[in-house]
């Protein structure tokens, strides 16, 4: 399986609901850097999983929706622990809607799957990985 990964990184703010989450149950902001991993069984015609330049892009478009937001206001999560986990698998399944879409070029549709990574810190992550 080939594969290429391009990061960023959003800026959040956000509140938990449920004790397990402690003091994290009050409003507090998290910084994320995001992977994103596309993964193919073969190269395209031209010799690439996908365009890097494209993925960059896009994954930048799909940040940029969450970027310095209060998530708590934020209509598509009312009432919803917007974990690190969670997150993952929203920005991945973003990225997967632009791949159906075209956004990412016509050979990005012989994509096998994408995988997201919300590093919270240099010692904490969660992962998220779908197919398409």
């Amino acid at each position: 399986m080939f594969s290429i990964t391009v990061r960023d990184h959003v800026m959040i703010a956000h509140s938990f609901r449920g004790e397990v989450f402690g003091p994290a149950q009050r409003l507090h902001g998290a910084t994320f850097v995001v992977d994103a991993t596309f993964r193919r069984a073969d190269l395209d015609a031209d010799n690439i999983v996908v365009d890097i330049g494209l993925a960059t892009q896009e994954l930048s478009a799909v940040l940029a929706d969450l970027n310095y937001r209060n998530l708590d206001d934020e209509p598509a999560f009312t009432g919803v622990n917007t974990s690190t986990e969670y997150l993952a698998k929203v920005i991945a399944d973003r990225l997967a809607d632009r791949v159906h879409a075209g956004a990412l070029g016509e050979g990005a549709r012989g994509l096998a799957g994408i995988t997201v990574s919300l590093h919270e810190s240099h010692v904490a992550w969660a992962t998220y990985e779908r197919t398409l």
